[in-house]
């Protein structure tokens, strides 16, 4: 059983990682590039007396690193551009999917559901409303350059509303008494009424439209990858018992 549910969780993740990156490339991969032109982009009274400075370095900008000193650390690695990026995107993606699609795959076993294609659909749609959607509620995903609260504050509130949101899908889906329905809707609430961290009050180069167009996309493909994880993980189950069904059968 572990090896079935392995072996189906990385096939559902490599199907899903192929389509997202695609679209991952296409529709949120140029306003992340958009967005740190912004973050890199000196402000207008700025620009003006840097400008020598840059282009003395051989058109190399190394305005982060003259900055950089005891008090203030490098800046963090980043892949280049094209190539690079593109793999290490394509990577990421792979290794979310798969980790997701083991979590699916634990979870309806758990549950004691039979990983069919509906079931699998029904449980992917469940993961992406309590880990993108209801998170994203209140901490939609962000650009860099983005104003944001502290990480920890930020992880916190997060894992507390995917925690509530899917305890309380399965009380609602699975359970189904008048008390558990209750208690699943109150568990859903209860984040939100909190309130997600805030941002410090900062000005941001950012556009709010490209913004708000970067977490519309995001919850968009990570809709697609959960729904490319479910139907990936029910054809990948199945699949795999038929071709244990037929070694059975000729040995």
């Amino acid at each position: 059983m572990i090896i079935r549910l392995l072996s189906a969780a990385l096939a559902a993740g490599f199907i899903a990682a192929i389509v997202v990156t695609g679209l991952e490339l296409t529709l949120t991969s140029p306003l992340i590039l958009a967005a740190e032109r912004y973050e890199r982009a000196e402000p207008s009274h700025q620009a003006a007396k840097t400008l020598p400075i840059v282009l003395a370095h051989s058109g190399h900008d190394h305005s982060d690193a003259d900055k950089a000193g005891p008090d203030r650390a490098a800046p963090e690695w980043q892949p280049g551009a094209g190539l690079p990026r593109m793999a290490f995107t394509a990577l990421a993606t792979l290794v979310g999917g798969v980790g997701y699609a083991l979590l699916l795959g634990a979870v309806m076993l758990a549950c004691g559901r039979e990983p069919t294609a509906r079931t699998c659909l029904a449980f992917a749609i469940a993961g992406f409303a309590s880990v993108a959607l209801a998170p994203g509620l209140g901490l939609p995903p962000e650009l860099p350059g983005s104003e944001a609260a502290p990480l920890a504050a930020r992880q916190a509130w997060w894992v507390m509303t995917a925690a509530a949101t899917g305890m309380g899908l399965y009380l609602i889906a699975i359970r189904r008494s008048f008390i558990a329905i209750l208690g699943g809707l109150i568990l859903m609430i209860i984040p939100h009424m909190v309130g997600a961290p805030q941002a410090p009050a900062g000005t941001s180069e950012l556009p709010a439209a490209l913004a708000a167009q970067f977490a519309s996309r995001s919850l968009a493909i990570g809709f697609v990858l959960w729904v490319m994880i479910g139907l990936g993980f029910g054809w990948a189950w199945h699949a795999l018992a038929r071709d244990s069904a037929r070694g059975a059968a000729r040995a």
